[in-house]
């Protein structure tokens, strides 16, 4: 009987030359991170950072016209194309609309996705929002996260644990509030006014979901829903016309120390929040 081929923790881990600094946005749908995280995205490349884009879900359920195999390749074209506009590097999603949930599958497959893309900062969903698709791809997004350095955790495909820290930056939810309808307050402010043009375009780029929003959801303009949000959170940060806003996840596990990458990277484009500070304190 052939034993099972082992290897030492050291093996298992890359180490060498840091590479170029990244980022990845994860959201769950595409068109997500278009609506919540593409100007901060943006604003990382300009800033040298290789950008990388990944929605769990295909987007298969997002349409009344068609089956879900066409739908799931009409908004994989889509997206393609939004990543291109963003100059991001694209990743095939996990699965299929309704169908994320937090499992081991799609653990090992996002986990792999990480160690390979290796970002120090990941950019994801709130983990409070109106819907189960989103707050699980921020559960699903921390923990891969968190596993990255794990030589004994498994990824499929098979990646090497990887070295380095990772600050996880929570976006806002869909129409700034929780599933219970209380008010969600951003850590800190991006001014992505300067990007917003290039974030609108990519947004155009899900054509499909204009109509499939209006009729399921209600929302009476595609791209101007995200553009109130988009002034609404930069009448939020008192600086900035147009803004996103983001939580940074508890540091443990994550870096030695509290970080905040994106106030680094991005200067004066970057307020945070000193009401929300204050009360995390009391």
């Amino acid at each position: 009987m052939q034993k099972k081929k082992t290897h030492s923790q050291a093996s298992l881990v890359q180490s060498g030359p840091a590479p170029k600094a990244g980022a990845i946005a994860i959201g769950a749908h595409p068109d997500d991170i278009e609506f919540l995280m593409a100007g901060t995205l943006l604003l990382l490349k300009e800033a040298g950072f290789e950008i990388h884009y990944l929605t769990l879900a295909s987007g298969n359920c997002g349409s009344a016209q068609y089956n879900g195999a066409a739908t799931r390749q009409i908004r994989n074209t889509e997206a393609r194309t939004a990543a291109g506009i963003l100059g991001a590097v694209f990743h095939p999603s996990l699965t299929d609309d309704l169908e994320i949930l937090y499992n081991l599958t799609l653990l090992r497959a996002l986990a792999a996705v990480i160690r390979h893309t290796r970002p120090s900062i990941v950019l994801t969903h709130s983990p409070e929002d109106y819907m189960e698709d989103h707050t699980t791809t921020s559960r699903l997004a921390v923990t891969a996260a968190f596993a990255r350095g794990m030589p004994n955790f498994e990824t499929v495909p098979e990646r090497r644990a990887v070295e380095g820290e990772v600050t996880v930056y929570h976006a806002m939810p869909y129409g700034l509030r929780d599933g219970m309808r209380r008010r969600i307050v951003p850590e800190a402010f991006v001014d992505t006014g300067s990007v917003h043009k290039t974030k609108h375009a990519a947004l155009a780029a899900h054509a499909s979901q204009h109509h499939w929003l209006d009729v399921s959801q209600g929302v009476n303009s595609y791209l101007l829903s995200m553009e109130d949000m988009s002034l609404e959170v930069g009448r939020m940060s008192g600086a900035f016309k147009h803004a996103e806003g983001w939580r940074r996840h508890l540091h443990l596990g994550f870096s030695a120390a509290p970080r905040d990458p994106l106030a680094e990277a991005l200067g004066t484009r970057y307020a945070r929040n000193a009401a929300y500070e204050q009360g995390l304190a009391s």
